[in-house]
C-alpha cells in the first residue's frame, strides 16, 4: 500500500540552496549572498552565557528584541511578528492572508522562494516579467491584480537582479492597489542600498493601511546560520503572522545574537560600508572591460548572461567562482572578500569573452 500524500506537490520544485564547491578545488562559494565576514566578537562572547540554557525552550513572545526593533524603528511593538528568517515570514504572511486559490502577485525573475511558498499554502502565483532594466514593472503588477489577489510582493532589491523600486513608482501602483489586498515591501538587502529615491518600506508602513515590510538579520547582520528575520505589518496582520509561526521557530541564541547586533550597529555598519565599496569597484571594474553589467543596491551583482547561463556558469566554476546561475536568465554572484572579489572580476572577464554578445 502506499502512503496518502499530497498530489499537489508533485509539481512543486523545492528550493535549492548555493552551490558549494568541493574541497578539492580552490574556489569561492559565493552563491547564498552569505557575508563574508565572521560574526562580530561581541555577538559571540554574548552569545555564549545562553549556551547553558538551550535544554530550554526560547520565549516565543521574545520582549527583549520585539522591544530594542520597536524602539530601533519607531513602531509599535504589535505590529512586529519575527520568524526563522524572512523568507519563512514570507510564507507566515501567505498563509495568514491567502485562502486556497487566491493569488500571490509578484515580479519575475525575483526570489525564487516566492512561487514555492505560495503553491504550498494553495494560493497561485502570478509572476509579471520584469522590465527590460531587470526592474520591476510596477504598472503590468497592477494590471495583474484582480479580485482573486490576496498578496503582493515587491522585493526591494530586487534578489536576484539588484534593481530598485523608486518612492514615486510605489506611491502611483499603491493608488492602483484595492484596500483589501496586502502588499509586501521585502528589504532583505535594505542596508545595502543607497539609491537616494529608492522606496523606503517602513515609509509606506506609516502611510499606507495595507502595507507590510520584511527585514532579516541573514545579510547585513550576519546571521544566517541563526535563522531570524521579522516583519513589520498592520496588528491584524502581525497577530495572524504569530499563529501560523511555527511555535518556538526562533532560538533564544537567534534572539540573543539580534539584540546583541542592534546594539552593535555601528560596528556593522563599517562592514557594510566595506561590502558596498567592494560592489561598486566590481562593477567598475567589469564596465572598464567593455561588459555590461546591471547596477545593483544589494550585496551581489547580476550578469544578464540569457541563454549563455549554463556555459558562463561552468567558466566560472572552472576558474573557482561558484555562484547562482539561472537557466535562460542569468548569474548571481555575492560580493566576498577582497581575495574574492579580485578573482570575480578575473573569471567574469575571462568568461564572458567567450560570450561576446554579453561584452
Amino acid at each position: 500500500m502506499t502512503l496518502a500524500q499530497r498530489t499537489s506537490l508533485n509539481s512543486i520544485p523545492a528550493y535549492r540552496q548555493g552551490a558549494t564547491p568541493g574541497a578539492a578545488q580552490k574556489a569561492f562559494k559565493l552563491s547564498s549572498n552569505e557575508n563574508p565576514y565572521p560574526p562580530l566578537d561581541s555577538v559571540i562572547a554574548g552569545l555564549s552565557s545562553e549556551l547553558g540554557t538551550i535544554n530550554q525552550y526560547p520565549n516565543a513572545a521574545a520582549p527583549e528584541l520585539v522591544g530594542a526593533l520597536a524602539a530601533r524603528l519607531g513602531v509599535e511593538p504589535e505590529t512586529i511578528a519575527l520568524g526563522a528568517g524572512s523568507v519563512e515570514v514570507a510564507g507566515q504572511l501567505i498563509h495568514a492572508i491567502a485562502n486556497p486559490g487566491d493569488e500571490v502577485v509578484f515580479a519575475w525573475r525575483s526570489f525564487e522562494a516566492y512561487p514555492i511558498l505560495a503553491h504550498v499554502a494553495g494560493a497561485t502565483p502570478v509572476m509579471v516579467p520584469l522590465d527590460a532594466d531587470g526592474a520591476h514593472d510596477l504598472a503590468a503588477m497592477a494590471e495583474a491584480i484582480n479580485e482573486r489577489t490576496a498578496l503582493v510582493f515587491i522585493c526591494n532589491p530586487n534578489n536576484p537582479t539588484g534593481t530598485v523600486v523608486d518612492a514615486a513608482a510605489v506611491d502611483a501602483f499603491m493608488a492602483k492597489v484595492p484596500a483589501h489586498v496586502l502588499v509586501v515591501i521585502d528589504e532583505a538587502y535594505v542596508h545595502f542600498n543607497t539609491a537616494g529615491d529608492s522606496a523606503i518600506g517602513l515609509d509606506f508602513f506609516r502611510r499606507y493601511p495595507n502595507v507590510a515590510v520584511l527585514h532579516t538579520f541573514s545579510k547585513a547582520y550576519g546571521l544566517a546560520g541563526l535563522r531570524i528575520g521579522y516583519a513589520v505589518a498592520p496588528p491584524a496582520v502581525a497577530a495572524n503572522l504569530r499563529k501560523t509561526a511555527v511555535p518556538f521557530g526562533v532560538t533564544a541564541l537567534a534572539q540573543r545574537a539580534a539584540v546583541l547586533s542592534l546594539e552593535h550597529e555601528d560596528e556593522l555598519q563599517v562592514r557594510i560600508d566595506d561590502l558596498v565599496t567592494a560592489r561598486e569597484s566590481l562593477l567598475a571594474t567589469l564596465r572598464e572591460a567593455g561588459i555590461t553589467v546591471t547596477e545593483s543596491q544589494a550585496n551581489f551583482i547580476w550578469l544578464s548572461t540569457g541563454d549563455d547561463t549554463e556555459a558562463v556558469d561552468a567558466e566560472l566554476r572552472a576558474a573557482g567562482i561558484w555562484a547562482r546561475a539561472f537557466a535562460g536568465d542569468g548569474i548571481r554572484i555575492s560580493i566576498g572578500s577582497p581575495e574574492a572579489n579580485a578573482a570575480i572580476a578575473t573569471a567574469v572577464i575571462s568568461a564572458l569573452s567567450q560570450a561576446p554578445a554579453h561584452v
